[in-house]
């Protein structure tokens, strides 16, 4: 029978991946199993023999240390209390085999949406853990509930670190770090500092921008943000494809904004925060920056710094951050257009808008906030631009229109229509081929549903490891399941979107040959490359 101390350690080798360079994920034993009361690969929590009262079962139960004090714990059916605690594999293997698919999916493809990324062992390790089981309403300090003393210490480290990756001084700013992604977090400021039908304005939505800017269409208010306030987009120039300052400051001379929002989720170029700061004084609005897709580039100092500028700034922590799925909002300390930021958005985000925060989220998030300090989070954050900009310098020599040139972040947007062909159309065949981005609309574009272009992002590639010359490769890549998709379209049966996607995705696709040759060569790259975090 195995000891006591042989099973504690034991436990210390529970899910540490195995990863054999070029080999796919196994499907099943991804962990080392323990056995405790004869069960393989799951923990008993009940007597079990000679250790009945074990320091481990206690470290089970009560997430403590071990420690000498022997606390029986009945048998199953004493009290009806006790219970199996299960691995996912033999709790529910159903879950577990679609984990186990997506996992086989990100390891095999090529992963290239702007705005994902993957995150670090270390930060999940902090978001599966008994962080998730405490309800902390209110801020440190000023709990609901009690039992938050080690929740308290968490948050206030988790700030301290936000600002300290962000090169602010606790004095003029200060952070909330419970938002619970960005459109969350943006509603929240909005909440804050505005009344009901004030005026925002924000990037157009088919010009680069985010939904929660305030999209709204002639027929229907799409996003919550057009339906409580009321929203007038700024726009691209469009024969440059940069954002039309002149045109921003006129219009927002005559609509007078309370907010104007500089931020982005298509936008392959800085903001230029001091004009947008001028426009914005000029009116007596706020001016906020959502940075959520280049936050990890700002703490990394290696595009403008919004700091500088504005009052307010936003941000998801999933994307070029490389943390857990959440978001922050930076504030102004001093009081701005006669508002106090800080009592205004920590009241708007609890108790107005948000109950408990996850605390498991915001765990995962110090641990990103300490990583994004270090000089080997610059070095990433570097060949993240240099990477993008080695794929779009590719990109024109293949003969492709970039909105606005080129890039100076993580992301380039590629506009299709002048080769007579859809983003819809390329997303399908590159997916069908393990490549995956997606269709985005360019300047000038009527549908949403249709769009003339293509978003690419560097960020998760360049964290498994890609270079530039991975990604020229990945450029030719492109190109070669754009030339498929563009054959694909004249041997449809139709002209409609829904006929193009049956008719690729049937057995008597004639293509089939030329999707599945790109999907071997695209496989064969991104498996050289290990996984992180799984």
């Amino acid at each position: 029978m195995q000891s006591c101390s042989g099973a504690a350690a034991a436990m210390g080798l529970l899910q540490q991946p195995i990863w054999i360079k070029g080999s796919a994920f196994p499907s099943k034993g991804f962990g080392v199993g323990i056995s405790i009361g004869g069960t393989q690969n799951h923990a008993k929590l009940i007597s079990v023999g000679p250790c009945g009262t074990s320091q481990l079962e206690g470290s089970l139960v009560t997430g403590r240390p071990p420690s000498s004090v022997s606390i029986p714990i009945p048998e199953m059916g004493d009290s009806g209390s006790s219970f199996e605690d299960f691995n996912l594999s033999e709790c529910d293997p159903e879950v577990r085999s679609i984990i186990d698919k997506e996992k086989e999916r990100q390891f095999r493809s090529l992963e290239l949406i702007a705005s994902e990324n993957f995150t670090s062992r270390a930060v999940m390790e902090a978001v599966g853990s008994c962080l998730t089981n405490k309800y902390s309403e209110g801020l440190p300090g000023k709990r609901y509930y009690g039992g938050n003393e080690y929740i308290d210490e968490l948050e206030i480290l988790c700030q301290e670190r936000a600002l300290a990756a962000f090169h602010l001084d606790g004095k003029n700013w200060g952070v909330n770090v419970q938002p619970l992604s960005g459109s969350p977090a943006n509603f929240e400021v909005y909440t804050a500092i505005l009344n009901p039908h004030d005026r925002i304005m924000g990037l157009d939505l088919p010009h680069g921008g985010h939904l929660s800017h305030g999209f709204m269409t002639p027929k229907r208010r799409v996003s919550g943000t057009s339906i409580y306030f009321e929203s007038m987009p700024y726009r691209l120039d469009e024969s440059t494809g940069l954002v039309d300052y002149d045109m921003l400051e006129k219009t927002a001379t005559l609509f007078r904004p309370k907010l104007i929002i500089a931020g982005a989720s298509a936008y392959p170029r800085d903001f230029n925060y001091p004009r947008m700061r001028k426009i914005a004084d000029a009116v007596g609005a706020f001016l906020m920056a959502d940075m959520a897709h280049i936050s990890g580039l700002v703490a990394a100092s290696v595009v403008a710094n919004p700091f500088e500028y504005c009052d307010i700034v936003t941000t998801t922590t999933h994307k070029s951050l490389r943390g857990p799925r959440g978001g922050m909002i930076f504030f102004k300390k001093d009081l701005v257009l006669g508002i106090d930021l800080e009592s205004a958005i920590n009241n708007a985000v609890f108790p107005g808008l948000q109950g408990g925060p996850h605390n498991h989220t915001i765990g995962g998030l110090a641990v990103c906030l300490k990583h994004a300090q270090s000089q080997e989070f610059k070095n990433y954050q570097n060949k993240v631009v240099s990477n993008c900009r080695a794929l779009a310098d590719r990109l024109i020599e293949l003969g492709y229109k970039l909105v606005s040139g080129g890039s100076d972040n993580h992301l380039v947007l590629v506009d299709l229509r002048p080769l007579g062909i859809d983003g819809a159309r390329v997303e399908k065949i590159l997916d069908m081929s393990s490549i995956t981005l997606n269709k985005n609309s360019v300047p000038g574009d009527k549908s949403a549903l249709v769009p003339g272009g293509i978003r690419i992002g560097s960020p998760a590639m360049t964290t498994r490891g890609f270079t530039e010359q991975e990604f020229v490769s990945v450029a030719d890549f492109i190109h070669e399941g754009v030339q498929i998709t563009v054959e694909a379209k004249k041997a449809a049966p139709g002209s409609k979107l829904q006929e193009f996607m049956k008719f690729v995705t049937s057995t008597s696709f004639p293509l089939t040959h030329k999707v599945s040759d790109l999907r071997e060569r695209v496989e064969a790259l991104a498996t050289r490359f290990p996984l992180p975090g799984l």
